[in-house]
């Protein structure tokens, strides 16, 4: 059995909805599903006391949410084993240090204080920029099921070599679910190759002369393009379906638009070495995270 996959559960919807999710995965993959609420109820201690307990209302409350998350998995799926726990810790620190022993880390897209998150920075946005294995975030609203046969994995291809963590793990999540793996590989040809060379008297330049061999300079950028992209899915498995896609734009703005329509989309992230916060999300994982209108794993890549 894998390493668990562990759900940050903080009562809301969104982060129940997350159990669904992950109870599902968690079947396909064989393995455990670890729930785990984290707070400094702490802080709040001597406010008020629960009976006779002599603990925080807090902890209380923490121990009541996790009990009916789990319940809520067990009833989706009564095959997958599920442990729940309670720490007294700031949930992006609590988040971080579980995921390094789980196969993903699994968050709704807002908790409780959603407006004050989206201005001062989510926990998942902190979590997914500096865990140690995937993170899935699942975007308020969406039904954040990858239903086989009818949608596909999404993967963004940066600037990365072939095998890379975030192709490795599209490549098995579209092996799980039985569905396609679609790479997008954004491209965009800088306004001053879009003109024209000027013409030397006499004879042509040798960038000019490759430019007309080969095609204008916005073909040269897409044909570039196109040949990462398979570098990249180099070695695919004869058993995945997968369809390579070029597309001119911006990355951010490409990857948000094919995911109307995908079940999951998938993103690297490079991990800085030395760098003692760990991964730094770059703009197109921070904007598909913030955006995106379906599930995204942010997938760590070691530098």
């Amino acid at each position: 059995m894998e390493a668990p996959l562990v759900v940050g559960v903080d009562g809301s919807e969104p982060s129940m909805r997350a159990v669904d999710w992950a109870v599902d995965e968690a079947a396909l993959r064989g393995a455990e599903l670890r729930l785990v609420y984290a707070s400094l109820w702490g802080r709040y201690e001597g406010a008020s006391l629960a009976g006779d307990l002599d603990k925080p209302s807090e902890e209380v409350l923490a121990q009541d949410i996790v009990e009916a998350a789990e319940r809520r998995a067990h009833g989706r799926r009564t095959g997958v084993k599920v442990t729940t726990d309670v720490q007294a810790e700031e949930p992006e620190y609590a988040l971080v240090r579980e995921s390094r022993t789980a196969s993903a880390v699994v968050l709704g897209s807002r908790g409780r204080s959603g407006l004050i998150e989206a201005l001062l920075g989510s926990v998942s946005v902190t979590v997914a920029g500096h865990a140690h294995c995937p993170v899935i975030v699942l975007r308020g609203g969406h039904e954040h099921r990858v239903r086989p046969g009818a949608r596909r994995i999404v993967l963004g291809i940066g600037e990365q070599p072939a095998g890379t963590a975030a192709v490795r793990f599209a490549v098995e999540e579209a092996r799980l679910h039985g569905v396609p793996l679609e790479a997008v590989r954004a491209w965009r040809c800088p306004a001053r190759d879009r003109v024209d060379p000027p013409v030397p008297a006499g004879e042509f330049s040798a960038e000019l002369s490759r430019v007309l061999v080969q095609g204008t300079a916005p073909q040269l950028h897409e044909r570039r393009a196109a040949e990462e992209l398979a570098i990249a899915l180099r070695g695919v498995p004869d058993d995945v379906e997968t369809h390579l896609r070029t597309a001119e734009g911006h990355a951010r703005g490409v990857l948000l638009d094919t995911s109307a329509d995908a079940g999951l989309l998938v993103v690297g992230a490079r991990r800085r070495d030395g760098h003692r916060f760990g991964l730094q999300l770059g703009r197109v994982a921070h904007a598909v995270l913030h955006h995106s209108t379906c599930p995204v794993a942010v997938v760590p890549q070691q530098s």
